[in-house]
Formats: structure tokens, C-alpha cells, sequence
């Protein structure tokens, strides 16, 4: 869609973050470009200091441009993004079947972050809850039934901000047999989740993706290093066996400004028509 100005009769300081809005879209101002001054902005436009700064707010919230006290605003650079495609589905229950040593060399780090785990501070914390109405309902079980929680968080090692966080649940009843499924020390898992519940003789069959908005607190946009306006993909994976039973629930969170959701649906082709002679 071509730039477009908000379409009102707008007050000076909407007008002033349409143009400058437009000027960003077109790539007039390019990925790391300066802003004009405020003191520019009010001689360019014959406004007040506070419709000028009102305006750089507006650019701001809407997520478009960096700016912070002592620093002249500039045009926000796309940070690296992140693919999160269905298809990996299939490919992490191929690579459950695979050798220990192959299983230990791809995970999430390679596939979705496309960086090495060394290059990560990684850490897993399980305990156990009781599953509550909402899980419960989920899973098919009762409120009070136990299920594993784990917890996965990694970091950039270089800035200490979130590259990754997620919660998943399991049963205990389902993975109990095999003591390590509930030891976080194992983590991370050669061959993750899929290769977990092998183990115990689950094969997961279905996996059903979530999908919803919100903004981040304040706290989660220092933890992710997010810019005014950018909101949180929040996705939930259940993953169901032959049976149709619900095996797991993960929940994770993913910056909308660099996560690229992408889902695959192969579809069977039409039935040929029975050809007619005449």
C-alpha cells in the first residue's frame, strides 16, 4: 500500500508525524537516518515547540523511530527477524529419530535463531502445579491432576536481552516413567520435546498453533529491548497424539517486530472427474 496521510483534518502536531511517517515508508529517511531537529520542524511547519516534540512522540509510540533523552531521534533499524514456520513441526519429529550426536547439534538456536547456542545463556527450571480450569480443560483432565512445568529462557550473550521464553506443560502421569523427562539438568534435550515423549512411547501426530496479541509491560520491553508501540505475539503449541490426546501445551512470547509466523498447509489435490464418452 502506498503512503497514505491519516485521514481526518488533522491537528498540526498528526500532520507533522504524517509527513514525516510518509517520508519513512517511501525510504526518504532511511533505517538509521536523523530526524530533523525540533527547532527545524517548528521553522518547517510554523508550529510550537510542544506540537514539534508531540509529533516525535506520535512517531515514537507508533514504533517507527529510536529516540531517548540526550539523543536525537533517528529512524528505527529493523532489527534481525526471527521465522517461525509449521514446517519445523515435521522436521523436529524427523530429527527425533536421528542419532544422539546429529539430535544434539539442532535446536531452537539453529533452526529459529539461527545463531548457536554458545552463543546464548540458556537456562530450564521445572516444578510441578496442579493443572487449575483453564489446563485442565485443555489437557481433558481433572483441576487437580498434576502437570510439568518447565521453563526455558535464552539470552543474548552480548546485550543480556531475551531472545527466547516459553513454558511448557506436560502431565506427570505421562512422563513419570522416565525420571529424566522431569530432571531440569538434562536440558537441553538432544532432539527436544517430540525425542522427550519418545521415550515414554508418544508420538505427537497434530500440532495446533495459537495465536494472539498484547502489549508488553514495562518490564517485558526492557527485557526484549522493545520500542515504543510494538506489541508481543503471544503463541500457544498443543501438540496431540494418535489418540487425539492433548501431550503438551507450550506457551511462548515473541516481539512482533521480528518474528515472521509462517504456516505451511499442504492441501489434497481434487478428486480427478470420471472422463465421459459420448
Amino acid at each position: 500500500m502506498e503512503p497514505q496521510p491519516t485521514a481526518v483534518s488533522p491537528p498540526i502536531h498528526l500532520r507533522i508525524a504524517d509527513d514525516l511517517r510518509m517520508q519513512i515508508e517511501r525510504g526518504d529517511l532511511a533505517p538509521g537516518a536523523s530526524l530533523p531537529t525540533l527547532a527545524d520542524i517548528c521553522e518547517r511547519y510554523s508550529c510550537s515547540m510542544n506540537s514539534a516534540r508531540s509529533a516525535i512522540t506520535l512517531l515514537k509510540a507508533q514504533g517507527l523511530i529510536t529516540a531517548g533523552r540526550g539523543r536525537a531521534p533517528v529512524v528505527r533499524i529493523p532489527p534481525g527477524k526471527v521465522v517461525r514456520s509449521s514446517e519445523r513441526h515435521q522436521a523436529e519429529k524427523d530429527l527425533a529419530r536421528r542419532p544422539a550426536s546429529e539430535r544434539a547439534g539442532i535446536g531452537e538456536a539453529e533452526t529459529n535463531l539461527n545463531m548457536s547456542i554458545v552463543d546464548q545463556v540458556f537456562d530450564s527450571t521445572y516444578d510441578t502445579i496442579t493443572a487449575g480450569s483453564q489446563l485442565a480443560e485443555v489437557f481433558g483432565i481433572a483441576t487437580s491432576d498434576l502437570l510439568l512445568r518447565r521453563r526455558y529462557i535464552s539470552k543474548d550473550t552480548r546485550t543480556d536481552r531475551l531472545l527466547s521464553f516459553s513454558t511448557s506443560y506436560m502431565p506427570v502421569s505421562l512422563v513419570s516413567s522416565n525420571p529424566d523427562l522431569m530432571d531440569e539438568t538434562k536440558e537441553p534435550w538432544p532432539g527436544g520435546t517430540q525425542h522427550q515423549l519418545s521415550t515414554v512411547g508418544v508420538e505427537i501426530m497434530c500440532m495446533v498453533d495459537q495465536v494472539t496479541g498484547r502489549m508488553p509491560t514495562t518490564v517485558e520491553a526492557q527485557q526484549w529491548g522493545l520500542p515504543d508501540g510494538v506489541p508481543l505475539l503471544l503463541c500457544r503449541r498443543i501438540s496431540l497424539d494418535a489418540n487425539n490426546r492433548t501431550v503438551e501445551v507450550s506457551d511462548a512470547e515473541y516481539p512482533a517486530d521480528r518474528t515472521e509466523l509462517r504456516f505451511i498447509t499442504p492441501l489434497k489435490p481434487w478428486r480427478k472427474k470420471a472422463s465421459t464418452k459420448s
